[in-house]
């Protein structure tokens, strides 16, 4: 309850306590009791001589934002008169009620000192948008999680990595590890509305963790691009009465063999696929040499895909999440609706069962080997990209009392489910395509995880009887859906990061700069050495990187923010308690398990290798550097913070322990929920007796003398 006490100093004090009805205070003096804390302050005219009181107002966050701005209309209509100048009370059983008080045993005093309210205006952080509703926000983080990686992805690092065996640790992870960290990241995002580098204002001694991660997200995000425009080149080319990677044409080697052609190759030969080499000589054009060449010029045909692709997606998000929502409903949907058909037509060709076997059936002498471990991670961390802030950026744009919770079950769901539903339909198709060749299942995938995509799908396309081109548009406009759904956010977490520095800038101007430099980054991919490069970017950009930073942002959340204050601000803002199985994923076994994986993998790692190409120990540097760069915005953003500090600090270790503390910014970017959350912040903060108050501890005890 609230009471109001109007004195002639012209000044409104707002007392939180427990109700007293009709007790009458000394002139100039507020309520007192152990259970009263100074709340607000506003000032009005009073007639002198009068105080007025109200017993009936509940405490409220959003009452007192209303009375701030218009105190005349409210407060006098609320208030009841009272004669300020009779003594006594005109509560016959206070007195006996404020000497069972202090026979009770004393509460703990909250703390509201950090509340503060007035009429004006003190928050100056711009409106941020929002997503029109749930669904598309829903969607949009579905169309992100459910991309190219589980189509082409993770079939080949199931293959790669021992089949069925891998969806053992691959589950595991998801459950233990990718479920725990979604959720965590779906409710910083939340909380603050902020994207993946003001949202360290929990501690801005970590900034550099957001920028870090905002570096790989990009390189991520630019690669990424590219494989659309792989998609948009195969979609047009898939419109020929004859699907040219079908026949081998006058790029193709001697050895290459038609796909309308029975040869049974075995093991031992060395004919190669019409598909093979036509993504590889006619689409590419790989330098076999690599980047030991230097760097050819783009190839021109998939220049314009690429072209095409950043338009797209920038018209999807030139408005922001009002724009990316709406294309959300397609680019989430659309997929399940093609995988579906393809399943149903994967499954019933022959040798399908082959496939499918080897993707269930678990070799688990497998799961004793550390890099099956390692690839999961890495695996779940690429799929629900987790890590690299895109999570964060999402949930920035959510209404503070969004249901995360719900969320981050369903979409884990999903993710999971979509991951088998394309193994399923992957390698009943690599089975059809195994039996054709005369080789195992294991043997049928040549090159990277592309390969898988425009190499071994397609070739079993062009080998369809009725109309391949139906089922090859199909496929890759499902993998360009895919891309557009994912590209968008890894995009869009950049653009938020720019737009949260500088809020005054319009987002579309963002946007375009954005898309014009992804653009021409974009044409180092689709050179001849454009396969290489992504190699890189996404094994050291996109990994190894990526798990380091989330390590650090897992013990500057749990452990230097703590775990009970995140706990207590998901409490306020979802209205639900933090269960055992979060605790104990969040606070040891998630940074525990990834910092083992993390350090094992890199002690055992092998030299990066694009098909037969291995890379060299120059390429190989270009690739850690790119990873140190993103890893090294920690100590360089935490010195500029510890520098902003040391300007208010009286030393050099205040200064320190100042950059660790949440800054005044971590907290709901709405005013009233604002006062709200610190009001529900102080209340958890108990102190031993009494509160640091000397007006009011003068006063308690007078109450106490006068009792006696």
């Amino acid at each position: 309850m609230v009471s109001v006490l109007l004195t002639r100093s012209r000044h409104v004090n707002l007392w939180a306590y427990k109700i007293d009805k009709g007790f009458k205070y000394p002139e100039g003096e507020a309520p007192k009791t152990r259970y009263s804390h100074p709340l607000a302050s506003i000032d009005v005219s009073v007639p002198q001589g009068r105080a007025f009181c109200s017993t009936k107002v509940i405490f409220d966050a959003r009452f007192l934002q209303e009375a701030a701005s218009h105190p005349r209309e409210l407060l006098f209509h609320e208030f009841s008169l009272w004669d300020q100048h009779d003594d006594g009370t005109d509560n016959a059983g206070y007195e006996r009620e404020e000497q069972n008080e202090q026979n009770e045993q004393k509460r703990p005093v909250p703390d509201f000192s950090a509340v503060t309210l007035s009429s004006e205006k003190t928050d100056t952080r711009p409106a941020r948008e929002q997503w029109s509703n749930g669904h598309e926000f829903l969607l949009s983080c579905i169309s992100m999680a459910v991309g190219v990686g589980n189509v082409w992805r993770f079939p080949f690092v199931a293959l790669d990595n021992g089949g069925g065996a891998f969806l053992i640790p691959y589950i595991f992870v998801l459950v233990f590890i990718g479920k725990p960290l979604y959720y965590m990241e779906f409710c910083l995002g939340q909380f603050a509305s902020y994207g993946s580098v003001k949202v360290w204002e929990i501690s801005p001694a970590f900034r550099g963790i957001g920028y870090g991660q905002a570096i790989s997200t990009w390189a991520v995000s630019t690669f990424y691009v590219t494989l659309m425009a792989l998609c948009v080149f195969y979609f047009f080319a898939s419109f020929k009465s004859v699907l040219p990677w079908s026949l081998c044409g006058v790029w193709a080697a001697e050895e290459c063999v038609d796909s309308a052609r029975n040869v049974t190759f075995g093991r031992n030969t060395s004919y190669v696929t019409a598909a093979e080499e036509y993504f590889v000589k006619e689409v590419l054009q790989t330098d076999p040499l690599g980047l030991q060449s230097g760097l050819g010029a783009p190839e021109w045909r998939l220049s314009l895909c690429l072209l095409f692709s950043w338009l797209l997606l920038f018209v999807v998000q030139c408005k922001g999440v009002k724009s990316s929502g709406k294309a959300a409903y397609f680019t989430a949907l659309f997929p399940y609706v093609v995988l579906f058909i393809m399943l149903g037509r994967g499954v019933t060709l022959p040798g399908a069962s082959k496939g499918i076997l080897f993707f269930i059936t678990p070799r688990w002498e497998k799961l004793l080997e550390p890099g099956v471990w390692y690839a999961a991670v890495d695996q779940a961390f690429f799929s629900l990209s987790v890590g690299f802030g895109v999570i964060i950026m999402l949930a920035s744009y959510n209404d503070f009392r969004h249901n995360v919770y719900r969320d981050a079950t369903i979409i884990s769901f999903a993710d999971t489910f979509t991951s088998l539903l394309a193994g399923f339909t992957i390698f009943a198709i690599l089975g059809h395509l195994a039996e054709l060749l005369g080789v195992e299942v294991q043997d049928v995938v040549k090159g990277g995880g592309t390969s898988l995509a425009f190499v071994s799908y397609p070739d079993v396309l062009a080998r369809f009887q009725y109309v391949p081109q139906l089922f090859s548009v199909l496929f890759f406009l499902m993998l360009f859906t895919l891309g557009v759904g994912s590209a968008a956010a890894y995009n869009g977490c950049v653009i938020t990061v720019i737009c949260d520095q500088f809020p005054h800038v319009k987002r579309w101007l963002v946007t375009l700069g954005v898309c014009v430099v992804g653009f021409f980054v974009g044409l180092l991919y689709v050179t001849p050495q454009g396969q290489h490069i992504l190699t890189l970017v996404n094994h050291y950009g996109g990994g190894v990187s990526i798990i380091f930073l989330m390590i650090l942002e897992l013990v500057a959340v749990m452990w230097v923010y703590g775990f009970s204050n995140f706990i207590r601000d998901i409490e306020f803002m979802l209205k639900r308690k933090t269960g055992l199985y979060w605790k104990i994923c969040w606070i040891f076994f998630n940074p525990i398990f990834l910092g083992v994986v993390f350090v094992y993998s890199q002690i055992v790692a092998k030299p990066l290798t694009y098909g037969a190409y291995v890379f060299s120990s120059f390429e190989t540097g270009m690739g850690l550097a790119l990873a140190a760069f993103a890893c090294l915005m920690v100590p360089i953003f935490f010195v500029v913070e510890l520098l902003k500090a040391r300007r208010g600090a009286s030393s050099w270790w205040d200064a320190v322990k100042q950059t660790f503390k949440p800054s005044e910014e971590w907290c709901p970017s709405d005013p009233v929920l604002r006062q709200e959350y610190r009001i529900f912040r102080a209340s958890e903060t108990a102190t031993i007796e009494g509160i640091d108050n000397p007006v009011i501890a003068k006063y308690q005890m007078q109450i106490r003398t006068r009792h006696k």
